[in-house]
Protein backbone atom coordinates (compact mmCIF):
# COMPACT_ATOMS: atom_id res chain seq x y z
CA UNK A 1 0.00 0.00 0.00
CA UNK A 2 1.27 3.38 -1.12
CA UNK A 3 0.52 6.26 1.42
CA UNK A 4 1.21 9.82 1.36
CA UNK A 5 1.04 11.03 4.37
CA UNK A 6 0.85 15.72 4.20
CA UNK A 7 1.11 18.72 6.86
CA UNK A 8 -0.97 21.19 5.75
CA UNK A 9 0.78 24.82 5.87
CA UNK A 10 0.68 27.95 3.87
CA UNK A 11 4.03 28.33 3.67
CA UNK A 12 5.53 25.28 3.78
CA UNK A 13 3.03 22.12 3.21
CA UNK A 14 5.42 19.03 4.06
CA UNK A 15 4.54 15.64 2.24
CA UNK A 16 6.20 12.00 2.71
CA UNK A 17 5.26 9.24 0.79
CA UNK A 18 5.75 5.55 1.96
CA UNK A 19 5.16 1.60 1.21
CA UNK A 20 3.59 -0.19 3.62
CA UNK A 21 4.33 -3.97 2.93
CA UNK A 22 2.65 -5.47 6.60
CA UNK A 23 5.00 -4.19 9.44
CA UNK A 24 7.75 -3.28 6.51
CA UNK A 25 7.87 0.06 5.99
CA UNK A 26 9.56 1.47 2.93
CA UNK A 27 10.34 5.68 1.83
CA UNK A 28 9.51 6.67 -1.52
CA UNK A 29 9.66 10.33 -1.49
CA UNK A 30 9.23 13.14 0.51
CA UNK A 31 9.51 16.79 0.21
CA UNK A 32 8.14 20.43 0.90
CA UNK A 33 5.44 22.73 -1.37
CA UNK A 34 6.37 26.17 -0.78
CA UNK A 35 4.69 29.47 -1.19
CA UNK A 36 5.34 33.29 -1.13
CA UNK A 37 4.18 35.30 1.38
CA UNK A 38 4.13 38.21 -0.68
CA UNK A 39 1.44 36.91 -2.72
CA UNK A 40 -2.34 37.10 -2.09
CA UNK A 41 -4.08 34.13 -0.06
CA UNK A 42 -5.41 32.61 -3.14
CA UNK A 43 -2.19 32.77 -5.56
CA UNK A 44 -0.44 30.76 -2.67
CA UNK A 45 -2.99 28.62 -2.39
CA UNK A 46 -3.37 27.91 -5.74
CA UNK A 47 0.57 27.44 -6.22
CA UNK A 48 0.26 24.80 -3.04
CA UNK A 49 -2.71 23.24 -4.60
CA UNK A 50 -0.88 22.98 -8.43
CA UNK A 51 2.45 21.53 -6.46
CA UNK A 52 0.72 18.78 -4.53
CA UNK A 53 -1.42 17.87 -7.49
CA UNK A 54 2.28 17.31 -9.43
CA UNK A 55 3.16 15.13 -5.98
CA UNK A 56 0.07 13.15 -6.24
CA UNK A 57 0.37 12.65 -9.56
CA UNK A 58 4.06 11.21 -9.70
CA UNK A 59 3.99 8.97 -7.17
CA UNK A 60 0.66 7.48 -7.28
CA UNK A 61 -0.52 7.15 -3.38
CA UNK A 62 -3.08 4.76 -2.55
CA UNK A 63 -4.77 6.46 0.59
CA UNK A 64 -3.88 9.81 1.97
CA UNK A 65 -3.62 10.60 5.34
CA UNK A 66 -3.63 14.30 6.68
CA UNK A 67 -2.98 15.83 9.89
CA UNK A 68 -5.97 17.82 11.49
CA UNK A 69 -5.85 21.43 12.45
CA UNK A 70 -5.10 22.54 15.90
CA UNK A 71 -6.42 26.42 16.88
CA UNK A 72 -4.70 28.41 18.44
CA UNK A 73 -4.40 31.97 19.73
CA UNK A 74 -4.29 34.10 16.93
CA UNK A 75 -7.76 33.30 14.97
CA UNK A 76 -6.65 35.19 11.09
CA UNK A 77 -3.51 32.35 11.31
CA UNK A 78 -6.05 29.94 12.05
CA UNK A 79 -8.40 30.45 8.99
CA UNK A 80 -5.29 30.55 6.98
CA UNK A 81 -4.03 27.39 8.36
CA UNK A 82 -7.03 26.28 7.42
CA UNK A 83 -7.26 27.18 3.74
CA UNK A 84 -4.02 25.19 3.68
CA UNK A 85 -5.63 21.97 5.41
CA UNK A 86 -8.41 22.71 2.44
CA UNK A 87 -5.97 22.06 -0.11
CA UNK A 88 -4.56 19.30 1.38
CA UNK A 89 -7.55 17.48 1.55
CA UNK A 90 -9.02 18.75 -1.34
CA UNK A 91 -6.08 16.89 -3.77
CA UNK A 92 -5.69 13.39 -2.67
CA UNK A 93 -9.75 13.41 -2.80
CA UNK A 94 -9.76 14.99 -6.18
CA UNK A 95 -7.52 11.97 -7.20
CA UNK A 96 -9.95 9.56 -5.84
CA UNK A 97 -7.85 8.58 -2.50
CA UNK A 98 -9.06 7.69 0.64
CA UNK A 99 -8.15 10.54 3.04
CA UNK A 100 -7.70 9.66 6.87
CA UNK A 101 -7.17 12.43 9.46
CA UNK A 102 -5.23 12.14 12.60
CA UNK A 103 -4.73 14.83 15.41
CA UNK A 104 -0.99 15.81 16.28
CA UNK A 105 -0.86 13.65 19.31
CA UNK A 106 -2.17 10.60 17.57
CA UNK A 107 0.70 10.63 15.19
CA UNK A 108 3.44 10.95 17.83
CA UNK A 109 1.74 8.87 20.32
CA UNK A 110 1.77 6.00 16.99
CA UNK A 111 5.10 7.25 15.64
CA UNK A 112 6.96 7.92 19.20
CA UNK A 113 4.89 6.36 21.65
CA UNK A 114 3.95 8.78 23.60
CA UNK A 115 1.69 11.96 22.65
CA UNK A 116 3.64 14.82 23.62
CA UNK A 117 6.30 13.51 22.06
CA UNK A 118 9.03 16.81 20.46
CA UNK A 119 9.66 17.22 16.95
CA UNK A 120 13.17 15.86 17.18
CA UNK A 121 12.18 12.82 18.42
CA UNK A 122 9.48 12.12 15.95
CA UNK A 123 11.74 13.06 13.37
CA UNK A 124 14.69 10.32 15.05
CA UNK A 125 11.54 7.93 15.07
CA UNK A 126 10.93 8.55 11.23
CA UNK A 127 14.41 7.53 10.93
CA UNK A 128 14.49 4.42 12.62
CA UNK A 129 11.15 3.02 11.02
CA UNK A 130 12.66 4.35 7.12
CA UNK A 131 16.44 3.61 7.39
CA UNK A 132 18.76 5.60 4.93
CA UNK A 133 15.88 8.45 4.15
CA UNK A 134 16.99 12.23 3.39
CA UNK A 135 14.65 14.64 4.95
CA UNK A 136 13.76 17.41 3.56
CA UNK A 137 12.78 19.49 6.51
CA UNK A 138 11.24 19.26 9.97
CA UNK A 139 6.92 19.34 7.65
CA UNK A 140 7.99 16.97 5.40
CA UNK A 141 9.61 14.52 8.66
CA UNK A 142 6.06 15.17 10.18
CA UNK A 143 4.42 14.32 6.63
CA UNK A 144 6.32 11.38 6.87
CA UNK A 145 5.15 10.36 10.41
CA UNK A 146 1.62 11.27 9.19
CA UNK A 147 1.86 8.63 6.55
CA UNK A 148 3.46 6.19 8.83
CA UNK A 149 0.85 6.60 11.74
CA UNK A 150 -1.77 5.77 8.51
CA UNK A 151 -0.48 2.65 7.46
CA UNK A 152 -0.45 1.20 11.01
CA UNK A 153 -3.98 2.27 11.67
CA UNK A 154 -4.63 1.07 8.08
CA UNK A 155 -3.03 -2.60 8.82
CA UNK A 156 -4.78 -2.57 11.97
CA UNK A 157 -8.22 -1.95 10.61
CA UNK A 158 -7.53 -4.83 8.50
CA UNK A 159 -6.13 -7.14 11.14
CA UNK A 160 -9.74 -6.55 12.63
CA UNK A 161 -12.03 -7.24 10.47
CA UNK A 162 -10.29 -10.57 8.86
CA UNK A 163 -10.66 -11.92 12.50
CA UNK A 164 -14.43 -10.75 12.31
CA UNK A 165 -15.16 -12.33 8.76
Amino acid sequence: MRVIGIDPGLRNLGWGVIEADGVRLRHVANGICHSDAADTLAERLLDLYQQLTDVVARFAPQTAAVEQTFVNKDAVATLKLGSARAIALLVPAQAGLDVGEYAPNAVKKTVVGVGKAAKEQVEHMVRMQLPGVVIAGPDAADALAIAICHAFHAQSARAIALARA
